[in-house]
């Protein structure tokens, strides 16, 4: 499952490189028109490498694997494939951030962020439930929580600041730009 997984998010992350352009001219003007562009970019591929190096962690910790666990990571890649239009049509519309194109990516991350708290769940009942080491690792998992509630926040808020709403998703990026260190404490008790 995790050469899949790595196959789709090489994927997402490809498309969304073949998004980027060259700048119109050689100076650092030129270049710093695009930096919305840029600035956006950072933010997705941050977004894709934080949920790759947590799926990694996560399944570090798990035994088995159910048709349930496949559906929800299913899904879970589904939403991480939609990073690339929602990004694409973030750079693209005018002005930049757009109300309504901003509220799409945070859509995505909204929908990625449950898909995700979905395969976390998914992953626990197949190894235990309560007493599997992946759900003793993620204890009450405030921060997924807060995650969820900080984009819901920042995607409602979008019609009216979509500079806020940007903020606000680059905040929860920042949350979680250190890998979950609670799985690997628990890998090293194991």
């Amino acid at each position: 499952m995790e050469a899949f997984t790595d196959g789709v998010i090489a994927v997402v992350i490809t498309v969304m490189v073949l998004e980027l352009h060259v700048p119109s001219a050689a100076t650092w003007t030129a270049l710093l028109e695009d930096g919305t562009v840029f600035l956006s970019y950072i933010l997705s591929f941050i977004y894709v490498g934080i949920y790759w190096t947590n799926h990694h962690h996560l399944f570090q910790l798990v035994r088995r694997v159910d048709g349930s666990v496949l559906w929800a990571n299913l899904f879970f890649l589904f939403c991480l494939s939609l990073f690339p239009f929602s990004t694409a049509w973030l750079n693209k519309a005018q002005p930049a951030p757009a109300a309504v194109p901003t509220v799409c990516y945070g859509i995505t991350l909204l929908l990625t962020a449950l898909s995700w708290g979905l395969l976390e769940r998914r992953l626990i009942a197949a190894n235990g439930g309560e007493q599997s080491e992946l759900r003793k690792a993620l204890g009450a998992d405030r921060k997924t929580r807060l995650s969820i509630a900080i984009h819901l926040a920042a995607t409602s808020l979008a019609l009216r600041s979509p500079v806020a709403s940007c903020v606000l998703y680059a905040v929860v990026a920042a949350m979680w730009f250190i890998p979950d260190r609670r799985i690997e404490q628990r890998l090293g008790g194991i």
